[in-house]
C-alpha cells in the first residue's frame, strides 16, 4: 500500500514511536518542498538553533521537483509506520 502525500501528512501525527531528530528534520524538510517548493525568506539568526536546522534541511532539497519530495515523505511516513 502507498500512502499518497495527504494521507501520510495525516499518518505523520500517528507513529507508533517518535523518530529521532534527524529523521524529524527530514520528514520536515520533504514536507516542506512537497508542500511549498524551495526554501525562502532568510535563515534564522541568533539562538534560534531549531529554526536554524529547519531552514537547513529544506534549504538542502533547493531544486527538488515538489512530486518527488511528496513521493520521498509518504514512502518514509511509511517505513517508520513499520517500526
Amino acid at each position: 500500500m502507498s500512502l499518497s502525500f495527504e494521507q501520510a501528512r495525516a499518518e505523520s501525527q500517528n507513529l507508533p514511536k517518535k523518530p529521532d531528530n534527524a529523521t524529524l528534520l527530514r520528514l520536515y524538510a520533504l514536507y516542506k518542498q512537497g508542500s511549498q517548493g524551495d526554501v525562502t525568506g532568510e535563515r534564522p539568526g541568533g539562538f534560534d538553533f531549531v529554526g536554524g536546522a529547519k531552514y537547513d534541511a529544506w534549504a538542502a532539497l533547493k531544486g527538488k521537483p515538489q512530486a518527488d519530495a511528496q513521493a520521498e515523505y509518504a514512502a518514509l511516513v511509511e517505513q517508520l509506520q513499520q517500526g
